[in-house]
């Protein structure tokens, strides 16, 4: 497990093992996330998404408590993943980071409760698969707009991204902070 520039979010990118037939790997292992963030991450919903190329997700993020961990992983196709910090009070707040998700390196994001997450299918069509630690509840879910110039996520768009109506008309990171619906960090 790799720390990522934000509190609270990790990479992983695990061994490949090759011959013949094919590939194997572990993309998750419990262990190795509790030792990195030091304690377990329960397991409620594993959730797929399937997107194609253009389609923007995001920036989620749920209440906190009990808020939303996940894992992140893309097991068909491409996607720039990004986590953003929507943690109000947070020395990194508005800060974001991407990681390339991709069947090649295998590689996975793990964000913990509070932060925001949003990601970007790259490939003609990019299957994303997530490990959550809470079901989806749509009365503890929010939204801040994945264009927000304020946050200024370097999009890779060569046109006009796709958005789910929700996420078109989501708040700013500035309208959330003021309308009292972001997270708190933990240390403030």
């Amino acid at each position: 497990m790799e720390r990522l520039s934000i509190d609270g979010a990790w990479s992983h990118t695990p061994r490949i093992h090759s011959d013949v037939r094919g590939d194997f790997l572990e993309c998750f292992r419990a262990g190795d996330l509790r030792d990195a963030i030091g304690h377990t991450m329960e397991l409620a919903q594993v959730n797929c998404s399937i997107s194609r190329r253009g389609v923007l997700r995001g920036i989620h993020f749920a209440d906190v408590p009990p808020g939303q961990a996940k894992y992140v992983t893309c097991v068909a196709g491409r996607v720039l993943d990004v986590v953003v910090d929507v943690r109000a009070g947070s020395p990194t707040f508005g800060a974001w980071e991407g990681v390339v998700l991709d069947d090649v390196s295998r590689r996975a994001v793990y964000l913990a409760e509070g932060l925001g997450h949003a990601f970007l299918a790259l490939s003609e069509q990019a299957t994303v698969v997530y490990l959550c630690s809470q079901p989806y509840a749509p009365e503890r879910e929010h939204g801040v707009h994945p264009l927000d110039p304020g946050i200024g996520i370097e999009w890779p768009l060569g046109e006009e991204p796709i958005l789910s109506p929700k996420d078109a008309a989501a708040p700013t990171l500035k309208e959330a902070l003021e309308s009292g619906i972001l997270p708190r960090h933990a240390a403030s």
